[in-house]
C-alpha cells in the first residue's frame, strides 16, 4: 500500500471507509449505551456504594481532573478472579495513540460520524481554542499506523473546524517524509510540494514517535510526546507512575490493580525473576506496541527463545502472568486468572481483554469507546496441550508486516454490540471498574508528564535518565 498525504474537506466523511465491515451496521448493545451515557454523579454514587472504603470526594476530584499533557488514552484491561471468586479490573497497558472508534457502534444513529466527531468537538477543538498563541497554520493528522481510523479523525476534524486538514504519514526511516519540525513548527509537505506550517495537529504516530517528533513543539500536538515517553508509549516508566500515584491513592481508598511487576531488569537477570514468579511470567519490551516486544514465558523452551533473541534496548519489565488458575503465576497478590469469555458451542473459554478509551472534556474525562479481542486459541486447563502460550494468551489484533506497516486480524473482534457483548461475560459494574481504572492509569501518566517537564516547557533530562536509564532509548529521542 502506497501511503500519500491527502488534503481532507468538510464533507469528505464517509463511514464505509473508517469503521470495520462488521461494525457499520452494528447496533449496540443497550448496557453498553446505558454506561455511555451515565453521568459523573450516578457513576460516583454506584461505585462508592459498592466500594464503601472509596472516599466521595475523592473521587469526584479524580473523575473531575483536568489532565495538562495526557488528554485522551486507552487502556487494555483484563478481567479477573482469585481463587476466592473476587473479581477485578486490571490495567496490563495504557496507550497514548489509541484505536478504537472503527470497532465501535454508533450510540447515536443520527450522528454518521459517531465518536470521531465527539472526539473533535469535546476533545480536541477546545484544547486548541485553550492554546490560540500567535502560531498561524493550518490543521494536520500525523499517522503512522490505522489509517482507517487516523482518517475519520482527519474527517470529523475538518467538518469541526470547518476548514482542510492534511492527511499526512510520517513513518519511522522514511528518508525523505513529508512532516518536518523546524524551529518548533511542524511543518507537511502537501500534494503541490509546497511546505505548509501547521498551527494544531492530532497525533496518531505510534512507532518510537520521539525520534521524529521533539517534546517542546510550537505547533498544538495531541498527545504531546511527554504523554509518550511518561507512560503511554513506555511500559517502564508507566509502571512507576503507576506505583507513584498508588501511594497517593491510599487516602481516597482507590489503587490502579496491575499484574505484579519487576522493572529495570537487565536481559541476564530476566531467568531469576522467572524463577522467582513460578517459572510462569510476562516479559516485556517496554517502548514497543501493538501487541510487539510481549513475551509469555510458561515453560524452558519459551524462556530459551526468548534468551536467544537481540533486542534494540537494554532493559526490560517482567510480570506476573495471568492464564488459567493452575498455570497463572504466584505473586504476591497470589494467584489471579482470566474470567474469559463465556463457553462457547464448543464450551471452549478464551481470553479476551476490554479496550477503554477515554478523553478530557469539559465535565471531566469521559468514556469514548470500548471493544474486546479474544485470543486466537482457547484457554486450556493443562499447559502440555499447548504449543504457544501466545496463542492462547495474545489478544493484540495487530500484525506487523515485513515492510514496516500493520494489519489487523478483526476476526478476534469483539465489538459492543447485541451479538458480542454477551459473549464477554461482564456486566454494568465491571465497565465501570474498567472505566476507573482507565481514568487512574491516565491520571498518573499525566503526573508523570508533568513532573518530567520544567518551567521552561522542556524535559528534566536528568530525572528521566534516572528514572529510566536505558541508554538506547536516551539516544533515540529527538534533541531539542
Amino acid at each position: 500500500m502506497e501511503f500519500q498525504t491527502q488534503t481532507i474537506h468538510p464533507g469528505d466523511f464517509e463511514p464505509a471507509d473508517h469503521w470495520y465491515p462488521k461494525a457499520l451496521n452494528a447496533q449496540i448493545h443497550p448496557l453498553v449505551a446505558f454506561f455511555m451515557n451515565l453521568s459523573k454523579e450516578k457513576i460516583l454514587k454506584r461505585y462508592c456504594h459498592l466500594n464503601p472504603q472509596v472516599k466521595k470526594n475523592g473521587l469526584l476530584e479524580i473523575l473531575s481532573y483536568k489532565p495538562k499533557h495526557f488528554l485522551h488514552a486507552g487502556a487494555d484491561l483484563f478481567h479477573v478472579t482469585n481463587a476466592s471468586g473476587v473479581r477485578n479490573m486490571v490495567i496490563i497497558e495504557t496507550n497514548s495513540s489509541p484505536s478504537g472508534q472503527k470497532s465501535m457502534p454508533l450510540i447515536d444513529e443520527n450522528q454518521e460520524m459517531g465518536g470521531y466527531y465527539m472526539y473533535m468537538k469535546r476533545v480536541f477543538h477546545p484544547f486548541v481554542k485553550s492554546k490560540r498563541g500567535k502560531l498561524k497554520g493550518e490543521l494536520a493528522v500525523l499517522y503512522d499506523k490505522n489509517p482507517m481510523e487516523a482518517s475519520g479523525y482527519a474527517g470529523a476534524m475538518a467538518e469541526v473546524f470547518g476548514e482542510k486538514v492534511h492527511f499526512v504519514p510520517f513513518f519511522d526511516h522514511d528518508t525523505d517524509p513529508p512532516a518536518r519540525f523546524n524551529d518548533g513548527v511542524l511543518e507537511i509537505r502537501n500534494e503541490a510540494n509546497d511546505w505548509v506550517p501547521i498551527r494544531a495537529c492530532f497525533r496518531y504516530v505510534t512507532q518510537k514517535p520521539w525520534n521524529r517528533i521533539p517534546i517542546a513543539t510550537k505547533t498544538i500536538i495531541l498527545n504531546p510526546i511527554i504523554s509518550c515517553l511518561a507512560g503511554g508509549r513506555n511500559k517502564m516508566m508507566a509502571a512507576k507512575a503507576y506505583d507513584l500515584y498508588n501511594a497517593d491513592l491510599r487516602e481516597v481508598g482507590l489503587k490502579i490493580h496491575t499484574p505484579e511487576t519487576i522493572w529495570d531488569v537487565r536481559k541476564n537477570e530476566i531467568m531469576l525473576w522467572v524463577k522467582r514468579l513460578g517459572g510462569h511470567a510476562v516479559i516485556k519490551v517496554p517502548y514497543s506496541n501493538a501487541g510487539q516486544g510481549v513475551f509469555t514465558i510458561v515453560n524452558e523452551k519459551e524462556l530459551a527463545n526468548f534468551l536467544d533473541k537481540d533486542f534494540d534496548y537494554d532493559m526490560f519489565i517482567v510480570q506476573s502472568l495471568i492464564g488459567n488458575y493452575s498455570w497463572s503465576s504466584v505473586s504476591e497478590a497470589g494467584k489471579l486468572f482470566h474470567v474469559g469469555t463465556m463457553p462457547n458451542k464448543r464450551n471452549e473459554t478464551y481470553v479476551a481483554d476490554i479496550r477503554m478509551m477515554i478523553g478530557s472534556m469539559e465535565d471531566g474525562l469521559r468514556p469514548m469507546a470500548i471493544y474486546a479481542r479474544r485470543a486466537r486459541s482457547p484457554l486450556v486447563e493443562k499447559l502440555e496441550s499447548a504449543n504457544d502460550s501466545w496463542e492462547i494468551l495474545g489478544t493484540n489484533l495487530s500484525i506487523n508486516n515485513f515492510d514496516g506497516t500493520f494489519t489487523s486480524d478483526s476476526s478476534r473482534l469483539m465489538m459492543m454490540d447485541r451479538r458480542d457483548f454477551n459473549k464477554l461475560g461482564i456486566s454494568l459494574d465491571d465497565l465501570i471498574e474498567g472505566y476507573i481504572q482507565t481514568i487512574l492509569s491516565l491520571i498518573a501518566i499525566d503526573k508523570m508528564a508533568v513532573t518530567l517537564i520544567n518551567q521552561k516547557g522542556k524535559m528534566r533530562n536528568r530525572l528521566f535518565s534516572s528514572l529510566n536509564n536505558d541508554l538506547s532509548l536516551i539516544k533515540e529521542i529527538l534533541p531539542e
